[in-house]
Formats: structure tokens, sequence, C-alpha cells
């Protein structure tokens, strides 16, 4: 009978062949609706980069504020809209021998850009209104009102086109905030417009602007906070790796647990290592455990990717979460 070695010659136990045929379909299921997404985010980013121009100026002809907030918001949009059609287009691509991991984190890279810039534009906003409140302009509220309401129509538009999938990817959900930023900016300047015409208190323009860079300040810091946890290797936040542990330590033949790790490629991707104690047994009965750890964590983690260290019951005890130091060269 063959045997698992001790601690100095663990084994991990590989996917077999069908886990490859899944794994290569569910790629192309990815690069279908990788395709499918990068054309709707394709035809927002253009119908955003017109309207900016028809925007600013409107906002210059009509003196407002709010116009050209949303303005300058439409194009931190064309940005974040242009930055996650790259990275959708880049993070297709396959792994190699220099990115291992493929390139799934251009995504993440794309969402911390977005939130940055959106924190950026927000201050901006807060110290022009704040300038306006001192001295309120005269504001046309006709340009006002017509212009936020094609703006409302647009990027409306835009932000369904974007919606599908922003769920579960912080990438798409960037952009989808950038856009739903829009959509509550032009439906306040039409408000303010409206407000205007019947009172003249043209210091409702650098208001409106103020609550739309609250809501944009809101918006970017949530995706801010996110992209730093997965960046940090951070275990994802809706698992509890105690209870995950537990879990693992239940699978029939599993007498310990250590040197546990869980992170996220981006959002939807899931890693998990960690070194399995078991009984002195042979390589058919290990795969078989394996397969049952590996089957759970799918099930109730949705971790698809695992790396399981097999390793015989009289190996020295160690830590749960391994301390990892980093070691000068020679």
């Amino acid at each position: 009978m063959t045997t698992l070695p001790g601690f100095s010659h663990s084994v991990s136990i590989m996917s077999n062949t069908d886990n490859m045929r899944n794994h290569s379909h569910t790629h192309s299921h990815f690069g279908d609706l990788a395709n499918q997404t990068t054309k709707r985010i394709a035809l927002s980013l253009s119908l955003t980069a017109a309207f900016v121009l028809v925007e600013i100026i409107a906002g210059v002809l009509g003196n407002s504020l709010a116009l050209l907030t949303d303005a300058a918001h439409n194009f931190t949009d064309v940005i974040a809209l242009g930055l996650s059609w790259y990275a959708l287009r880049i993070a297709a691509k396959p792994a190699n021998k220099g990115k291992t991991f493929g390139y799934h984190r251009v995504g993440i890279l794309a969402a911390l850009v977005n939130s940055t810039t959106l924190i950026l534009i927000a201050a901006g906003i807060f110290y022009e209104a704040w300038r306006r409140f001192l001295t309120p302009p005269e504001v046309d509220s006709g340009i006002l009102i017509g212009v936020g309401a094609l703006a409302f129509i647009i990027n409306i538009v835009t932000a369904l086109l974007v919606k599908k999938g922003s769920e579960h990817d912080l990438n798409l959900r960037s952009a989808f905030l950038h856009l739903m930023g829009d959509v509550l900016s032009t439906l306040g300047a039409v408000i303010a417009g409206v407000l205007i015409a019947f009172t003249n208190w043209n210091w409702l323009d650098p208001l409106v602007s103020a609550l739309i860079g609250v809501f944009i300040l809101w918006s970017a810091w949530g995706i801010l906070r996110q992209t730093v946890h997965i960046l940090l290797e951070s275990a994802p936040e809706n698992v509890d790796v105690s209870q995950l542990a537990d879990d693992i330590r239940a699978v029939k033949g599993v007498r310990g647990v250590h040197d546990l790790h869980v992170w996220s490629i981006n959002e939807n991707l899931r890693m998990l290592s960690a070194h399995v104690v078991i009984e002195d047994i042979s390589i058919r009965e290990g795969t078989s455990i394996q397969r049952n750890i590996s089957q759970l964590l799918a099930r109730a983690y949705q971790i698809q990717h695992a790396t399981l260290q097999l390793e015989y019951e009289g190996c020295a005890a160690q830590l749960l979460y391994c301390d990892i130091h980093e070691h000068a060269p020679h």
C-alpha cells in the first residue's frame, strides 16, 4: 500500500481531468460574457463622451455650476468607463509564465483609480460650491432645466448599459456608481433649475452641487475600501475563516488544519491554501478527502481554487494562521 509521507515530503493533490474540462468551460463562458460587457461599456462610453461637450457648453452659457459640476463628473465617467473597458479586455487574457494568476487584478486597479478620481472630483466640487455660496452668480434656469433633463435621460441609459454584472464585479460597480452619481446629479440640477426659476434663489445651484459632492464621496469611499481590502489580500468579508477551519476539520478523515490562507484575486475569484493533517493512509484515500474538502469550499464558501497540502498525522502541530516573515537574502 502506498502511503502519504510525513511533513518534509507532504503531498498536494491536484484536480482531476473533469475539473480541468469544467475550468476550460468556465473560462470560455467568462470570455463570452466579457465580450458582451465590453460592447455595452463601449456604447456607454461614446454616449457619455459626446454629452460631456454639450454640458460644458451649456454650463458656460448658463453660468451654472451644477451643470459644470455634472460635466466634470461625466468626464470622470469617460475615464472610468475607458478604464473599465480596458480592464475587461485585459482580464480576459490567459495566464502565462509571467502572470501565473492571469490579469484578473487589472479590474481591481481600475476600480482603485476610479474611486480615487471620484474623491478628487468631490473635493473640487466642495471648494467651488463654497466660493459660489459666498457670492452666488446669476444662473440661467432655463438652460439648467433643459440640459439637466436631457442629461438625466442619457445618464439613465448609460447606467443601465453598465448595470448588468456590476453586482458581482468591483470594476463594473465602480463605473456604475460613477454613472448613478450622474443620474442623481442631473436630477438635482433639474430640481435646482425649477426652484431658481420660481424663487431666484441662485444659491440653490451651489447647494445642489455640494449635495452631489457628498454622494460622490460616499460612493467613492465604499469602492476604495473594497479595493484596498482585496489588494491587501485580506480574507473575503463574508467568509468566517474560523468557521471555515472548523468545517474543514469536520470532513471525514481530517485530523487538523494549519497554515490556512484565504484571499481574493478579484471580487469573484477566491483562493485558499492550507495544510491538512490526516492519518497515514493511501494516496487514493487522501485524494478522496481532498475532493470532499474542495466540494465543501466550493459549495459553502464559493472558493473554486484551493491548494490543499496533505500531511501525515504525526507531524508537529503548527499555527492555524501562518505568520510569514520576510527573510533577507544571504
